[in-house]
């Protein structure tokens, strides 16, 4: 999963979380991924987690 375009993975990411996860923890645990990577990955195109909202948002 993180070999995918950082776009493609903020969308899908971003649908998971809006429609199936209730935290990123959540799906990091079920994908069996690491939030820091995925923090990371995403930060890298300028978009940080945004807890209130449960999505990556552009800072």
């Amino acid at each position: 999963m993180l070999s995918m375009d950082p776009y493609m993975l903020l969308s899908f990411i971003n649908t998971k979380l809006r429609d199936e996860f209730s935290s990123l923890e959540y799906f990091c645990d079920y994908f069996d991924i690491s939030v820091d990577e995925i923090k990371e990955k995403l930060s890298s195109i300028g978009y940080e987690y945004n807890l209130g909202n449960n999505q990556f948002k552009l800072v």
